[in-house]
C-alpha cells in the first residue's frame, strides 16, 4: 500500500472513531426481562477496534438481544448433536473452529450419509451482514431463521423440530439453560434458533496481520504488500468490486454475483429463491478472510486449493448469459495474472487470516 493511502487510511479512522463508538454505546441490549420477571445478564458484543472506526454497529435484533446465558446455551447447543434425527450431528460437525467454522469436506455428509451440493459456509463477522441474507443463496433473512433450517433439511440433519424440542424438553440440562436464558420453561424452536444466533454473533473475526497492518501494529512483507496493490488494480487483480478494501474489514461486499464459474447453470443460487431468472447462477460473495483454513473454496467447493481460485480469475473466466458485469475480463478467459503477480496476491490474501480466531477458547466445545 502507498504510504499515503495509508495516512488517508488512519485520518479517516481518526474521524470516525468516537462517531461510531457512540453508535456502538447506545445500541448496549437493555436486560431481557422475561414475564415473570427474570432478567438475563447482558453482554454486548465486544467489538474490534477495527469494526469500531469503520463498520456501523453490529446488527442485534430487538428480541433477542445478547445475554450471557443466551450465548452459553447456544453454544452448548451448536455442540451437541441432540438436535439431529439420530443424535450424531451437531452445527460444529459441518462448521469446526478449526476451519474457521466452516467444513473441509467439498460438500458435508448428513446423518443418512448423504452429501448436500453446497460447501459450508464459513461463519463469523454475521452481525455485520447488513443486507440480512444468509447462505449461499440469501434465502434465510436473519441468522435466527438460518438456524432453523438445518434441523429440518432431509440431508443435513433430518428431524423435525418437534422432535428436536422434544429431545431438549425431556433433557436433564436444557430445560434449567433455557428458563435462565430466557424466562421459560417450555422450549420452543425459536427459543432454540435464538439462542444459537447468539453465540453466532460472537463469533467476530478480526485480528489477521493486515488488521494489525492497518492499525499500525506491525509490518507487512513487500509481497503482501504489492499483493495488496493487485488484488486494487483493476487491471490485474480487479478483486476489491467484490471483496472490498482497507475501508471495509468485512472483506465482503455481501451481495450476490455469478462470477463466471460455468457456461451452463445448473445450481441457480439466488435465482432459485427469488424466480428470477436474471438472477440464475449468483451466490453470494464470500468473505476473504480466514483463507488458510476455509478450503476448499466456491459455493461448490470445486476449487481445492487458493491458487486454483487465482487462476480461475486469472484464465479461467467463462461467459453465461447472467455473468456479473464486473467480470468485465471474461472475453479473454481472465486478468491473465504473472506467475509472480499470482504469488504476491495469494501472499497478500493470507495475511488476512486470523490464528486467534480458530483458537478462541470462547468458541471451542464446552461439553
Amino acid at each position: 500500500m502507498k504510504e499515503r493511502s495509508r495516512k488517508a487510511f488512519r485520518l479517516m479512522l481518526g474521524v470516525f472513531a468516537l462517531s461510531i463508538m457512540v453508535a456502538c454505546s447506545s445500541n448496549d441490549p437493555e436486560p431481557d426481562e422475561t414475564d415473570d420477571g427474570y432478567v438475563a445478564t447482558p453482554q454486548p458484543l465486544t467489538v474490534p477496534p477495527i469494526f469500531q472506526r469503520l463498520l456501523p454497529p453490529p446488527i442485534i435484533p430487538a428480541n433477542n438481544p445478547q445475554t450471557v446465558e443466551g450465548i452459553a446455551l447456544g453454544r452448548k447447543l451448536f455442540y451437541d448433536p441432540i438436535l439431529s434425527g439420530d443424535g450424531t450431528q451437531a452445527c460444529a460437525s459441518c462448521h469446526k473452529p478449526s476451519t474457521a467454522f466452516s467444513d473441509e469436506n467439498q460438500f458435508s455428509i448428513g446423518i443418512d450419509g448423504f452429501e448436500g451440493t453446497r460447501n459450508s459456509m464459513p461463519l463469523y463477522n454475521m452481525a455485520w451482514n447488513n443486507n440480512s441474507k444468509f447462505f449461499w443463496d440469501g434465502r434465510a433473512a436473519s441468522i435466527e431463521e438460518q438456524a432453523l433450517g438445518p434441523v429440518e433439511n432431509p440431508i443435513e440433519m433430518h428431524n423435525t423440530w418437534e422432535n428436536a424440542v422434544g429431545s431438549l424438553q425431556s433433557n436433564n440440562e436444557y430445560p434449567e439453560l433455557f428458563n435462565k436464558a430466557f424466562g421459560a420453561t417450555i422450549i420452543t424452536k425459536e427459543l432454540t434458533a435464538k439462542a444459537i444466533a447468539q453465540f453466532e454473533r460472537t463469533l467476530i473475526s478480526a485480528n489477521s496481520p493486515f488488521d494489525q497492518y492497518l492499525l499500525g501494529e506491525n509490518s507487512l512483507t513487500p509481497q503482501e504488500i504489492n499483493g495488496f496493490a493487485i488484488f486494487m488494480d483493476e487491471s490485474r487483480g480487479d478483486c476489491f468490486h467484490c471483496h472490498g478494501s482497507e475501508f471495509n474489514p468485512l472483506w465482503t461486499d455481501n451481495i450476490f454475483h455469478n462470477n463466471g464459474l460455468d457456461a451452463v447453470i445448473t445450481d441457480k443460487g439466488l435465482g432459485n429463491v427469488t424466480g428470477d431468472p436474471s438472477q440464475d447462477g449468483w451466490f453470494k460473495s464470500p468473505s476473504l478472510r480466514n483463507l488458510a483454513y476455509t478450503a476448499p473454496y466456491m459455493h461448490d467447493g470445486r476449487f481445492a486449493t487458493l491458487d486454483e481460485v487465482i487462476n480461475h480469475y486469472s484464465e479461467g473466466l467463462v461467459y453465461s448469459e447472467t455473468i456479473d458485469p464486473l467480470m468485465k475480463a471474461v472475453s479473454s478467459g481472465g486478468v491473465h495474472l504473472t506467475e509472480p503477480d499470482k504469488a504476491d496476491l495469494k501472499a497478500f490474501l493470507l495475511s488476512l487470516s486470523d490464528p486467534s480466531f480458530i483458537n478462541n477458547p470462547d468458541f471451542q466445545d464446552p461439553n
